[in-house]
C-alpha cells in the first residue's frame, strides 16, 4: 500500500513573548509525534516549518500541506494555543483533522485542545480528537483507526467505478445512484457493456493464455474436469474472460468494478468466478499486483464497501452471501459463486501457500455456460465484516466483528456440502446473536477482510456523514 501521507501542525500561544518562551517545547512534541508515527512504516509525515502561533504562519503552513497532497491533517497541542489558529488553519489544510493533546501537564495543551475543537464545532468544521502518550500503544492504536478511516474515504475521491451489466437478478440493494455517489464519495460511474469482455476475450495473447493455463494447472489444489461444464477448453474461456477484463480497467482507468454476469455470461458464455477471484487476489499469473476490487452480481454497495475496506486495512477484501445460519456451531456460512479471493484460503500474500487449498469445481445447473467454481475453506482468523448499506435512501454502514472458526477439514467438508459444495465457504461466527442480525442487516450480501478494523469503519462512516451500527453484545 502507498503510505498515508499525513500532514502535522503544531499551535502555540498567540503572544509573541509567550510563544517564544513555549517554542521549544512545542517543537519537542512535535518532533516526538512525527518520529513515532514515521516508525509505523504506513505513514509519511509533512510536518510544519514552523509552530504556528500568528494567523499568517496559520495560513501558510495550510497551504504547504496542501500543496504537498496531504490526505488529512493532525493539529497537535503541547502548550496553550489561541483556538482561532486552528480554525484558520482548517480553512486552508487538508482535512479530516484529528486534534491531538500531548500528555504536558506543565502546560496547559489540553486546554487550548478543547478550546480549539469548541471552535471548530462551532464553525461546524468535522475533526476528532485524542489525548495521551503517542508511545504509548493504545493511543498509536486509536490515532491510526483514525487516520486510516479518514484516508480511506479521501481515497475514494477521483476514482471511478466500473458497472459491467445492469441489475442482477432484480436487486435493488445492488444498485446505486451515480449523481448520490459522487455527492457523498465523490466516486464517478462508468457503464460498460457486458459484450467487451465477449468481444476482447476472443483477442487474448495466446501466449499469456497458455502460461495462464499452465501456472493454474501447476498450483491449483485439484481441478475436476467433468467433460462438460468444465474443460480446458472452458477454463481457458475463462481466462480470457479475465485477461480482457483486466485489459478494459486497465483502458478505462476503472478503479474498482463490478460484473452483472448473470444471466447474459452465465448462460452463454462462461462464469465470472475466476476474473472476479483473481482481480480480488494480491496476484496472478505474472506475479504479484495490487489487488483490485471486484464484485460479482455487479453489487454496487457491496464494491464500494470492499473498496473502502480495502483502503483502510491494504488486504484483498471477501465479497460473498450470507447463506445459511449453522445453530450447531453457531456459525453463518458466507457462500458465493465468484469473487472469494484465492488468498483467502490461506490468507497469505503468496499464491504457493494459497493455491494447493483451492479447487476448480465444475459450475452448477444455476450457470449452464459452464466454466469452474473457485472454491476453497477460508482460513480462520478475526475478521470485520461490513456492508453499506440504504434506507428510504440514506447510506448507513453496517460493522461486524468477528471471526472465521476453525473446523477440521472433514467437517467443514460436511457443512459446505449441505449448502453449496462447489463454492467457496468462510464460516463466520459473529459477536452478535442470529435473530438480532437478520432482522436488522439489509443486505444478502456481506464483505469483510481478516483483522479489527472496528474503529478505522466508525471513522470512515463519521468522516462520510453517515450513521453506522455495531452489531456486537460485547
Amino acid at each position: 500500500m502507498i503510505k498515508r501521507r499525513i500532514g502535522l501542525l503544531t499551535f502555540s500561544d498567540g503572544r509573541e513573548n509567550a510563544h517564544r518562551e513555549v517554542e521549544p517545547v512545542a517543537r519537542r512534541f512535535q518532533e516526538r509525534l512525527a518520529t513515532v508515527l514515521n516508525e509505523s512504516g504506513e505513514i509519511e509525515i509533512v510536518a510544519g516549518e514552523q509552530i504556528v502561533w500568528t494567523p499568517a504562519i496559520a495560513q501558510q503552513e495550510a497551504k504547504r500541506l496542501h500543496a504537498m497532497d496531504c490526505e488529512m491533517t493532525i493539529f497537535n497541542f503541547a502548550v496553550w494555543s489561541f483556538p482561532h489558529l486552528a480554525v484558520i488553519a482548517s480553512r486552508f489544510a487538508p482535512g479530516p483533522f484529528l486534534l491531538f493533546s500531548n500528555i504536558n501537564p506543565s502546560y496547559p495543551g489540553m486546554v487550548g485542545m478543547l478550546a480549539s475543537a469548541g471552535a471548530l464545532d462551532q464553525v461546524g468544521t468535522f475533526h476528532g480528537r485524542l489525548s495521551g502518550d503517542i508511545e504509548e500503544e493504545d493511543v498509536r492504536r486509536r490515532l491510526m483507526a483514525f487516520v486510516r478511516g479518514a484516508t480511506a474515504v479521501k481515497r475514494l475521491v477521483g476514482e471511478t467505478y466500473g458497472q459491467f451489466g445492469g441489475r442482477p437478478m432484480g436487486m435493488y440493494t445492488a444498485v446505486a445512484n451515480s449523481d448520490q455517489w459522487m455527492e457523498i464519495f465523490g466516486i464517478d460511474v462508468e457503464h460498460i457493456d457486458q459484450s467487451e469482455i465477449i468481444r476482447l476475450a476472443g483477442e487474448a495473447p495466446q501466449d499469456e493464455v497458455d502460461k495462464a493455463f499452465a501456472w493454474i494447472t501447476e498450483h491449483v489444489g485439484e481441478i475436476r474436469y467433468d467433460g462438460d461444464r468444465l474443460t480446458p477448453e472452458t477454463l481457458k474461456r475463462q481466462i480470457r474472460s479475465y485477461i480482457a477484463a483486466r485489459s478494459i480497467i486497465k483502458d478505462k482507468d476503472l478503479s474498482f468494478v463490478g460484473f452483472k454476469a448473470q444471466p447474459e455470461l452465465t448462460d452463454h458464455f462462461t462464469t465470472m468466478d475466476l476474473t472476479e477471484a483473481f482481480l480480488n487476489d494480491p496476484y496472478d499469473w505474472n506475479g504479484p499486483k495490487e489487488p483490485t476490487v471486484a464484485a460479482t452480481e455487479s453489487d454496487m454497495d457491496g464494491a464500494l464497501t470492499m473498496e473502502i475496506l480495502k483502503h483502510i486495512s491494504g488486504q484483498p477484501t471477501l465479497f460473498a452471501d450470507v447463506r445459511h445460519y449453522d445453530a450447531e456451531i453457531d456459525c453463518f456460512d458466507l457462500c458465493n459463486s465468484g469473487t472469494h479471493a484465492t488468498y483467502f484460503a490461506a490468507g497469505s500474500m503468496d499464491p504457493t501457500e494459497n493455491l494447493p487449498r483451492v479447487s476448480l469445481y465444475p459450475q452448477t445447473f444455476y450457470f449452464p455456460a459452464g466454466g469452474a467454481a473457485v472454491r476453497h475453506i477460508a482460513a480462520p482468523g478475526k475478521v470485520t465484516l461490513a456492508r453499506l448499506a440504504r434506507r428510504s435512501g440514506q447510506y448507513w454502514l453496517a460493522i461486524l466483528p468477528a471471526e472465521f472458526v476453525k473446523l477440521t477439514s472433514e467437517d467443514a467438508e460436511r457443512r459446505a456440502a449441505t449448502s453449496q459444495i462447489e463454492w467457496p465457504h468462510a464460516f463466520a461466527r459473529l459477536e452478535v446473536d442470529a435473530d438480532t442480525f437478520l432482522a436488522e442487516y439489509d443486505s444478502n450480501h456481506i464483505h469483510g477482510v481478516y483483522g479489527n478494523y472496528v474503529d478505522e469503519l466508525i471513522w470512515a462512516a463519521k468522516c462520510i456523514g453517515i450513521p453506522y451500527q455495531v452489531f456486537s453484545n460485547r
